[in-house]
């Protein structure tokens, strides 16, 4: 049995989110979900909007997921001494980065492999909260 893993912030769930769990879900036989939690998010210098504990219920009701833990560490071989999955699916927003680079070696080393998705464009929590900022601040006027 072939186990997965992604991670995520999965702030108001978009079809992004959608995508990236579907495609996970694709190359595994069964898919552990990864939400940060509200501590954890401030790592991003940001607020989730939706709570970590609705957010865990979110993703916890995609047919494609099969359990969600707790994110609360950004060490990702720190999940995997618990875990042992034995890919990652990351988007590939964070390919070539240093970081991710590290991580690639050293998952190699107990033959986990990382793979990168598309990362959708255009769609994103961020682009999301920035719209509904805007909205707010043209109604006031």
């Amino acid at each position: 049995m072939l186990l997965g893993y992604t991670t995520g912030v999965f702030d108001l769930f978009h079809i992004g989110h959608l995508n990236l769990l579907r495609n996970a879900k694709s190359i595994c036989d069964k898919l552990i979900v990864g939400v940060t939690t509200d501590e954890l998010v401030s790592y991003k210098h940001k607020k989730a909007v939706i709570p970590f504990h609705e957010r865990v219920e979110i993703i916890r009701s995609v047919k494609y997921v099969d359990s969600v833990i707790a994110q609360e560490s950004m060490d990702k071989f720190e999940v995997w001494r618990k875990v042992k999955f034995d890919v990652m699916i990351v988007g590939d927003d964070w390919y070539s980065s240093d970081k991710w680079s590290d991580y690639e070696k050293q998952f190699k080393e107990v033959g986990v492999k990382i793979i990168f998705f598309p990362y959708l464009k255009g769609t994103s929590s961020t682009i999301i909260n920035q719209t509904l900022q805007n909205l707010r601040l043209d109604n006031r006027q």
